[in-house]
């Protein structure tokens, strides 16, 4: 990666840590649609934020505009130190895009996208063959390598893709929806590969419709509406923003059941299940004051769970996609 001066955020120990990607205030328009309204975004190095939002929420244009592709038309945005608009080519030197759709080229083989890629990062022949031959084997694609792409599975192809993006060495890696049309085999398979990634300190920006992809993947998370960030945090902090959080007790004794009934106050019941269920947004502190007012009056349950909203609820409810289940947004 080109030297460079890296924006910072500050982190809950007051040390500064780099922020690989950062906006301000971006937006961008076409016509009189306003498709970005002013995202602000902090991406710490070697984690992966997910961008969450339905169909034409703004996730790709996001992702155009971070990668040089596209301009935007207010606001700042800085990858790898390097001003968007000011440098375009110091941020293509550092990133690597993969999106939803395949880069790959169906009429050559595998080596061939990947040896083309790695002349387009200008690299010495026998340096493009020996990283083609790593990645080809990282990727679990060397017995595929001599057949021509248009033969590949999905999933295949998804992974000859990322190769192809990490032939330059990326430290910052930008997947606009990168297991869209995948089966469930190859999008776990997707997930681990994206894991790999981070772990080799490489920062990902992911954007998904996948609700599970983000809870999977995510160190942080922002969901995105209409052109806004509606929300931002991690996957347990968003999912305590909406009510229904609970905590259920079930009894096998009913005299104990109704000891509990009476020592906890407002409590929703269930008579017939000898169960009860108190509003909870899942935190420990919580949990302990429930346990801790059954302990003060003796009372033991025999079986306890803890109920959070799911991100899919975090998504309706911040999207107003009422009107959506969740298989149209996946």
């Amino acid at each position: 990666m080109p030297s460079s001066v890296m924006p910072t955020s500050r982190q809950g120990d007051g040390h500064p840590s780099p922020a690989a990607v950062s906006t301000t205030a971006l937006r961008k328009s076409y016509g009189d649609k306003t498709v970005l309204d002013g995202i602000d975004l902090s991406i710490p190095a070697g984690s992966v934020f997910a961008l969450l939002g339905p169909n034409g929420a703004g996730k790709t244009t996001v992702v155009k505009i971070l990668s040089t592709l596209i301009t935007a038309d207010g606001g700042q945005a800085r990858v790898a130190g390097h001003d968007v608009a000011g440098s375009p080519d110091g941020v293509r030197a550092a990133i690597g895009v993969t999106g939803q759709f395949s880069a790959v080229d169906g009429l050559i083989t595998g080596e061939e996208n990947m040896l083309l890629m790695a002349d387009l990062h200008h690299l010495p022949k026998r340096e493009g063959r020996r990283i083609t031959a790593e990645l080809l084997a990282r990727f679990d694609l060397t017995d595929a390598a001599k057949k021509p792409a248009s033969t590949y599975s999905g999933g295949m192809k998804r992974r000859l893709d990322i190769a192809m993006t990490l032939v330059g060495n990326p430290r910052i890696i930008f997947l606009d929806e990168p297991t869209t049309g995948l089966d469930p085999r190859a999008r776990h398979d997707m997930w681990q590969i994206i894991r790999e990634l981070v772990t080799g300190g490489v920062t990902v920006l992911l954007t998904t419709q996948y609700l599970e992809e983000a809870d999977e993947l995510a160190d942080r998370i922002a969901v995105l509406n209409d052109g806004r960030i509606v929300a931002e945090g991690t996957a347990e902090e968003l999912k305590r923003l909406i009510p229904g959080g609970h905590v259920r007790l079930r009894f096998a004794d009913p005299a104990a059941y109704r000891s509990a009934t009476a020592a906890l106050g407002e409590v929703t019941r269930d008579d017939e299940a000898l169960a009860l269920q108190i509003p909870s947004d899942g935190s420990q502190r919580e949990l302990r004051s429930v346990l801790d007012r059954l302990d003060s009056a003796g009372i033991e349950a025999d079986e306890l769970t803890v109920h959070t909203p799911d991100l899919d609820d975090v998504f309706f409810a911040l999207t107003g996609s009422t009107h959506q289940t969740k298989e149209d947004v996946r």
